[in-house]
């Protein structure tokens, strides 16, 4: 200290600007607050999604799911879980020849315990189609796919026909409660189906199918109106139509073509009930027969014409006979308007 007092004061001058140089970092430093470092989180790992497609409208014929080009199927994609902002990618084929491709958002269901897509797909042509989904790998979800396939038939046929557009339409007009036997093969009982089909549609009677009866049958549309429905098991004759219908209620159990009486000799029209029943042929042509007031019957006969050609009895086809008269009974009602 007494060394530091007898300095030159120039030297103590510069001696007093080194110490204090060096000493105010440190006491800056200590002089700053202290901050915790917060660890970042990690990334949530991509989960697991599964997908479930579904392909309601189409037909089934011998579990095999089908339709007719043209005609849109739609897709529905089910996800598991949902995650939010996902995109997937479908691919419909016809063969090996892309048809459609379609990038569709995900979007919640069910309170956003899966997600759900839609699309429509149609094919031009005829054949096997596939429809493939693709999820590739994103930040919150890892990838996965599916497919499914059904069968696009060619429409048209014929007498003689036989194969599973057949099979589709014999089915077709058994939904709507028309009789007809599911032979495979288009045969008298599918043309009589569908000449019953076009008299319920109103169109007149004709036994083939047509671009327009396909799409109706394939639409499911043409109904029988039942107007005794609490009449419980009767038989209904619609004379303006030439049909004939079997009904549990206001159930339809199978609808026949018809061939009433002529205007010189007309079916007689009210509320009656099965008296008499003869199984077999009778003499005058009649086939299983159910009387239901005075002489005239329910009966099969030959010819029975798409007109009324009778003599007061409603006939139906040959074919058609044996049906009927198995679901009449004693006491049943028809009713004959």
């Amino acid at each position: 200290m007494v060394y530091f007092r007898f300095m030159p004061q120039l030297l103590r001058r510069v001696l007093i600007a080194s110490i204090a140089s060096a000493l105010l970092p440190a006491a800056a430093a200590a002089a700053l607050p202290t901050t915790a470092t917060t660890p970042t989180a990690p990334a949530a790992a991509p989960v697991h999604g599964s997908i479930q497609l579904k392909l309601p409208g189409l037909f089934v014929v011998h579990r095999q799911l089908v339709t007719v080009p043209r005609r849109g199927v739609t897709v529905v994609g089910i996800v598991r879980p949902y995650v939010a902002n996902q995109w997937i990618t479908v691919r419909a084929f016809v063969g090996r020849h892309q048809i459609k491709r379609r990038r569709v958002l995900i979007k919640p269901a069910h309170g956003g315990k899966e997600g759900r897509f839609t699309l429509r797909v149609s094919s031009p042509h005829p054949g096997r189609v596939t429809v493939s989904v693709i999820h590739p790998k994103s930040l919150h979800q890892l990838a996965f796919k599916g497919h499914r396939r059904f069968t696009v038939l060619a429409r048209g046929a014929g007498f003689g026909s036989t194969g599973r557009f057949t099979q589709l339409i014999q089915q077709r007009l058994a939904a709507l409660r028309i009789y007809v036997r599911q032979s495979g093969v288009y045969d008298g009982s599918t043309g009589l189906a569908l000449d019953a089909y076009h008299r319920l549609l109103g169109w007149g009677t004709s036994q083939n199918l047509d671009s327009r009866t396909i799409s109706y049958l394939l639409n499911g549309w043409g109904r029988f109106r039942v107007h005794y429905p609490k009449h419980g098991k009767h038989a209904e004759g619609n004379l303006g139509s030439q049909l004939l219908a079997l009904i549990n209620g206001s159930k339809v159990y199978a609808i026949y073509p018809i061939s009433s009486g002529k205007p010189s000799t007309p079916t007689v029209l009210g509320n009656f009930r099965v008296y008499r029943r003869v199984p077999g042929y009778q003499p005058d042509g009649m086939y299983y027969s159910s009387y239901f007031t005075g002489g005239y019957a329910i009966h099969g006969y030959n010819p029975a014409p798409d007109y009324p050609a009778s003599h007061g009895c409603m006939r139906l086809p040959i074919p058609d006979a044996i049906p009927v008269y198995n679901w009449l009974g004693f006491g049943v009602r028809v009713d004959v308007y």
